[in-house]
């Protein structure tokens, strides 16, 4: 699942996961985990969400560009179709094995490849593996699945998979796309008829500080939450809201970052009866995706880590695992066990004035 590349010139080049799980071992993460060799997904599983033309069109040796294969964004190298099976296969046997019951929690650091669409591939992504996730758990009988994204980029794939299905609850917190790509995503795409307040879409501006950013995942995520109150909860952790990402602009830190992801366990526990499957994304800072990630297992493992414990001799890029060394920020006011209602920020208004009527709740403003 490491191989997953479009390429060494590509912002979705290589070694973005290796170098995630090497710090996780380095922070002892990985003894927290039973850590499996999944299966690649079947044709099946993979139909069960793209079409079979698309299915077919990305195991062929000359790329089809009206399936967006081969373009400058979309490249195709031999043997890529293997390999993001394999990662479709991992999200959803991950998936598989907490629905079950075999596993409270499960983690997917190379998964998360949410902009892929049924029938054709976009924003460096081939299948998407929480869609292939998602749509098993509807197949065995669940009738509330909530996807939660926290990538840079807004969540389009997943929200379009299930755009007409009151069954499943996608909320994407992303820069807005006035100015970033996919350039969807706005307050106003709330889902299909019947499903209406089913998409929650937060569009940020750019350059937000923790506070605001944290604000926008504290103030909407529990009360949405709270009335939905999924059967599982599956997480997309793209590392590109971060400031040194090169391909957004929301410059995060991985300090608020990190308080987010134990944010999300906490609301797994709350509203998920603790089921919950986290995922990787985005980011193309190998440093900070590296980091990012490190907290994502953290939080997953239930494991308190230090952002100020210096990184491995040799690494390169930050000399601390969070951003502020031991001037640790204080985002106790960002507690995840109440809906932070105060102050809203403008796009907290525009998306709780969409879709909280849906849910009964009040909007803010």
């Amino acid at each position: 699942m490491r191989r997953y590349s479009l390429g060494p010139d590509h912002p979705m080049g290589p070694d973005r996961v290796r170098l995630a799980h090497e710090l996780a071992d380095y922070f002892h993460l990985t003894e927290e985990f039973e850590v499996v060799e999944p299966a690649a997904a079947t044709t099946a599983e993979l139909t069960a969400v793209h079409t079979p033309d698309y299915i077919t069109a990305t195991r062929l040796e000359v790329p089809a560009r009206r399936f967006g294969l081969g373009t400058e964004d979309n490249p195709i190298s031999h043997g890529l179709s293997t390999v993001a099976a394999k990662i479709a296969g991992a999200s959803l046997q991950a998936t598989q094995a907490v629905w079950e019951g075999r596993a409270p929690r499960a983690l997917n650091l190379a998964g998360g490849l949410h902009h892929a669409f049924a029938d054709s591939m976009s924003g460096f992504c081939m299948y998407n593996d929480a869609a292939v996730a998602i749509q098993w758990l509807l197949d065995q009988g669940a009738t509330r699945v909530a996807y939660l994204d926290l990538d840079a980029h807004h969540g389009d794939g997943v929200e379009r998979i299930f755009w007409d299905d009151p069954r499943v609850l996608t909320i994407s917190v992303h820069e807005s796309g006035l100015y970033l790509f996919p350039h969807t995503g706005f307050a106003h795409d709330i889902g299909g008829p019947g499903a209406e307040g089913t998409a929650v879409n937060i569009a940020l501006p750019r350059s937000p500080s923790d506070a605001a950013w944290l604000h926008a995942v504290h103030a909407l995520i529990p009360a949405l939450l709270s009335r939905f109150r999924p059967q599982l909860l599956i997480s997309q952790h793209g590392a590109d809201p971060h400031a040194a990402d090169p391909l957004a602009d929301l410059e995060v830190s991985i300090d608020a970052m990190a308080h987010a992801y134990r944010s999300v366990a906490t609301w797994a526990d709350q509203y998920a009866n603790g089921k919950w499957v986290a995922l990787g994304g985005g980011g193309y800072n190998l440093d900070s995706v590296a980091r990012a990630w490190t907290h994502v297992a953290a939080a997953v493992a239930g494991v308190d880590l230090d952002p100020a414990a210096p990184m491995p001799q040799g690494w390169h890029g930050s000399a601390t695992l969070g951003d502020f060394g031991s001037a640790r920020p204080d985002f106790t006011k960002f507690d995840p066990r109440q809906v932070l209602a105060t102050r809203p920020e403008p796009a907290v208004v525009q998306t709780s004035r969409a879709v909280f009527p849906y849910w009964g709740l009040p909007a803010y403003g």
